[in-house]
């Protein structure tokens, strides 16, 4: 597959990434490590050379070292990402560096990311814990080779937080053809591109929202739904990775023969349009805006919140919504009744989605009467 100038790092990854997140599960819950290993050796044996994990995947981090054993760490770019929110201290950085490098089982990350950045985590964490001095130790003392953040906010946010330092490598945004003006959308890829940085792109398929579209927006899709949305992406040649979530053997090897036969420049401006008017339909089908990325898991009542959201989206684009709401009271205690307004989902929520809320509109729907 296609490798592209990562920026002004010298980096040359694969622009298909595989991110660790969404790693296939056993019946536990636990990650299949098995498949896993297997799996992403095969790819990178077939030309992935970008792997994305972060401290917050749970245990991603530990089982992304295991596979990355047996000569595989020095055949890619590798990248994780530094918990922000977690930091209470200034001690704090060094002391999950080290730990990140441990589960990793290797001396140096390559590009090394804060986590979720916002204009609050700026302020409250990289501000006053001085973050970045703490980044430019670690990376002259070759723990981390290149410098970078994740992005949740607007595109004002986004704009500030890449201007306020000269020393982003690269950054890593969500964009999809459905997105293309939300959060840092299109202008923001433009700017980080302009500035010489390297750009990620997360969350191309909308946490597997694009996967399966209604047929009015499949009729506008130059190929099928997943393919096109990773065209889209492809197409532009400000973008260097595509991560893909990927949990299942199908998944990766249908994504490694998409990535295999993308280039920049391969579509037409009619099917960029096209793409552009699906996304349009798209928006007027999702109730709210959830990736199902998982970071609302906190709940200390285990409400099912990304299904939720997800049983609620599909019923707009079903109609009558009626196997959604079965499903819905099925959850008994894991719906909206079992919610205590606590609000630590809201707070753990990348795309600031007021959640107890959200829940609140499900339920007056589909709760029992």
């Amino acid at each position: 597959m296609e490798n592209r100038k990562f920026g002004n790092t010298g980096l040359t990854p694969s622009i298909l990434g595989f991110g660790m997140m969404r790693l296939q599960k056993k019946a536990d819950g636990s990650i299949d490590e098995e498949w896993a290993v297997r799996t992403l050796r095969k790819a990178i044996d077939n030309g992935l050379s970008y792997v994305d994990t972060a401290y917050a995947y749970g245990d991603s981090e530990r089982v992304t070292g295991l596979c990355l054993q047996d000569g595989y760490r020095e055949k890619v770019t590798l990248a994780t990402k530094m918990p922000i929110s977690m930091l209470g201290c200034e001690d704090d950085f060094e002391r999950i560096l080290n730990e990140e490098l441990e589960r990793l089982q290797t001396d140096h990350i390559d590009c090394y990311l804060l986590h979720a950045l916002s204009d609050e985590r700026w302020e409250n964490y990289v501000v006053k814990y001085n973050v970045l001095a703490h980044m430019e130790k670690a990376k002259a003392e070759g723990k981390i080779r290149y410098i970078g953040f994740s992005f949740h906010d607007s595109y004002e946010s986004f704009t500030r937080i890449l201007n306020a330092y000269d020393g982003w490598d690269f950054c890593q945004i969500m964009l999809n053809y459905m997105d293309v003006n939300y959060q840092a959308g299109i202008a923001g890829l433009e700017d980080a591109h302009e500035k010489g940085l390297a750009v990620v792109i997360m969350e191309p398929l909308r946490g597997g929202g694009l996967a399966n579209v209604p047929e009015e927006v499949a009729k506008l899709l130059p190929k099928s739904p997943v393919e096109s949305a990773l065209d889209f992406l492809w197409n532009m040649p400000q973008v260097n990775v595509v991560l893909s979530g990927m949990s299942t053997t199908e998944q990766v090897e249908q994504n490694m023969e998409y990535a295999g036969r993308a280039h920049a420049g391969m579509l037409t401006e009619e099917e960029v349009h096209a793409m552009l008017m699906a996304g349009n339909k798209m928006r007027q089908t999702i109730s709210v805006p959830c990736t199902a990325c998982g970071y609302c898991n906190v709940c200390p009542n285990d409400i099912a919140i990304p299904d939720i959201f997800a049983m609620f989206n599909r019923a707009q684009q079903d109609g009558d919504g009626v196997r959604a709401m079965k499903e819905y009271r099925a959850l008994k205690e894991r719906n909206q009744s079992g919610c205590i307004e606590c609000g630590a989902c809201a707070a753990a929520c990348p795309q600031h989605i007021n959640i107890p809320e959200e829940l609140k509109k499900v339920h007056k729907r589909w709760g029992e009467k």
